[in-house]
């Protein structure tokens, strides 16, 4: 009998005394089962196996970046067109795009101005992303949401 020797069938008792008399420990595979399903094996090996495979699924899992750039309502066009770049780079890369227009004091009765910079801003970005959530107004901030466009 090799190391991972299958119990399935066996009543408890009769599974406890094969796992001992090989030196292993019995795991219950799969407790739901009927019958439970276990196996003669080494427990710490079995844990060190499962966290390692955990680590290396971990490391596989992409990770979100999310990139902001912030507006005023009366951005200039110079300004706009920097920001833009940068917009288009953080697309480029990957990175989710998070842009706002932060209203300060009165300027929050320039909400159309804001909200006609944003829809600008997706248009011009069209071809690197497409926009995840429309302008939205939150307090004293409206917020687009971009997601990169996959390649």
């Amino acid at each position: 009998m090799g190391d991972n020797v299958e119990m399935g069938v066996y009543p408890t008792r009769k599974a406890l005394e094969i796992a001992e008399e090989l030196g292993l420990d019995l795991v219950e595979i799969s407790p739901n089962a009927k019958p439970p399903v276990c196996k003669a094996m080494d427990y710490k090996k079995f844990v060190y196996e499962q966290k390692k495979r955990e680590k290396a699924m971990k490391a596989k899992a992409s990770k979100v970046v999310i990139k902001e750039i912030r507006f005023g309502p009366n951005t200039d066009d110079h300004d706009y067109e920097f920001k833009k770049k940068h917009a288009e780079k953080f697309l480029k890369d990957g990175a989710k795009l998070k842009a706002y227009v932060f209203f300060k004091g009165r300027s929050i009765i320039y909400k159309d101005q804001g909200e006609i910079l944003l829809l600008r801003l997706a248009q011009e970005l069209e071809e690197y992303g497409k926009v995840e959530q429309m302008p939205k107004l939150e307090g004293k901030r409206m917020i687009m949401f971009i997601a990169p466009k996959k390649k």
